[in-house]
């Protein structure tokens, strides 16, 4: 028995100094900025598990545009394209998939977890908090619980239509635009009610944009995995 709470104490101790190390940036705000850091936090919190989307979500498609130059930064800001979101947003989003599929639709995944110094990047370039996160607060992308997605076919794998493009910065982009076509706002109607229903809170001015209103339980990160 001793030996059993001495091993806890010792583990306690080893979580401390990690979560310890977790040091403010020069914004105040704690960012995990290693493995050894994020693998504490799995530790001590299942739910801090980022999910790899691709292998979880059956079906699921994507398009990770800041992987590409096709964005509004026109740079390359992503080596690879894997998707991760935290397991409670995983599983969420598993849910949405299932409803999306039994209406012949599927998932296209344009971003999910985003590395904070990412976040800072893109502020650089577009500095209004209205399209780009500011740094001063923190993305709920580098908290791993925020998604940008649309629809596609689920047979052809072909996009639906929407108010806009990814990443559109005009006033159709908005969640209270009236699209002309009836079939453009019938799929943005229902991406966006079952995204709501599943737990998932939207964007006021990107339609594509959808976040767990807990995000601030999950500390930011900034891990290229």
């Amino acid at each position: 028995m001793r030996r059993l709470i001495l091993t806890a104490l010792l583990g306690g101790l080893v979580q401390g100094a990690v979560a310890q190390q977790i040091k403010p940036n020069k914004y105040g705000l704690p960012v995990v900025e290693n493995t050894a850091q994020y693998e504490q936090l799995v530790k001590k919190d299942g739910s801090q598990q980022l999910v790899d989307l691709e292998e979880f979500i059956p079906h699921i498609r994507k398009d990770v545009r800041y992987a590409t130059t096709n964005n509004f930064t026109k740079q390359r800001l992503y080596t690879n394209t894997k998707i991760y979101l935290r397991r409670p947003a995983a599983e969420k989003l598993k849910a949405v998939q299932a409803v999306l599929n039994r209406k012949g639709y599927t998932l296209l995944i344009y971003d999910a977890y985003r590395p904070y110094r990412v976040t800072e990047e893109m502020f650089k370039i577009v500095p209004n908090d209205l399209y780009a996160a500011d740094p001063r607060k923190g993305s709920g992308h580098n908290r791993g619980v925020a998604v940008d997605l649309s629809m596609a076919d689920l047979k052809t794998g072909k996009p639906v239509a929407m108010p806009t493009d990814f990443d559109d910065f005009t006033k159709k982009a908005h969640e209270n635009y009236v699209p002309a076509d009836p079939v453009v706002a019938a799929n943005r109607q229902l991406l966006r009610e079952t995204m709501k229903q599943h737990g998932f809170k939207g964007s006021r001015t990107e339609w594509w944009h959808f976040y767990l209103p807990d995000y601030k339980k999950y500390p930011l990160m900034d891990i290229f995995f």
